[in-house]
């Protein structure tokens, strides 16, 4: 038996390679060069190809014929999918939603040359945000100076921050406190070349919070 390939689908895994090698250069190159977080890299990888040829079966073998067919197969497919471990971060679920989006348009593309303009100008957008907004961190300190959590000691206890800890603080909010160990929680925002996910997992209630 003879295996063949129809113009086709060799045209679609041209698709395929461009659209494995743009997320690939978002992912390394814009995402993890920050955050360095290999669990995520692995989860953008494999959404890629799954994705991409997820849609492309869904919408069949002649393209440009999407029915809502497929637009509620998807909707529902998303609506049951869950990651039942801890909450995605703002920025990995932004950057999921970049990888799905673009995987996405790659499966139903017919012009390649709209195509590679769709993902210059995601590359550039994201590059030029990453560039611009220089990334922000939160950790949670057990702090024993007690009598600098109030307002009017802010920059006395933004500057002992300072000192101890080696950041560059931009805000402190406090937490839970204890008068009989004299301590307090804090919640420190400060200035980082790289994305901190790992103080992110540690919270604790809204309602708790004040600014100093």
């Amino acid at each position: 038996m003879e295996l063949t390939f129809s113009n086709e689908f060799l045209g679609t895994l041209l698709r395929f390679a461009i659209c494995v090698l743009v997320n690939w250069s978002i992912i390394n190159l814009l995402y993890f060069k920050k955050s360095h977080r290999r669990d995520f890299y692995f989860t953008f990888m494999l959404m890629t190809v799954a994705i991409f040829f997820l849609v492309y079966f869904m919408m069949g073998m002649e393209r440009g014929k999407a029915t809502m067919g497929v637009g509620l197969g998807l909707f529902g497919i998303f609506s049951i999918m869950r990651y039942r471990t801890d909450t995605m971060p703002v920025r990995e679920m932004t950057y999921l939603f970049v990888i799905i989006c673009l995987s996405v348009v790659h499966a139903m593309a017919e012009v390649f040359a709209e195509l590679l303009t769709i993902d210059a100008i995601t590359f550039a957008a994201i590059w030029f945000c990453e560039q611009m907004m220089k990334p922000q961190c939160t950790k949670l300190i057990q702090y024993d100076r007690i009598e600098l959590i109030k307002p009017e000691k802010r920059n006395e206890l933004i500057a002992d921050l300072e000192a101890r800890t080696g950041l560059k603080i931009k805000g402190v909010d406090v937490g839970g406190i204890d008068f009989l160990k004299d301590s307090a929680v804090l919640r420190v925002t400060y200035e980082s070349d790289r994305d901190n996910s790992v103080d992110s997992l540690f919270t604790v209630k809204k309602s708790q919070w004040r600014e100093v």
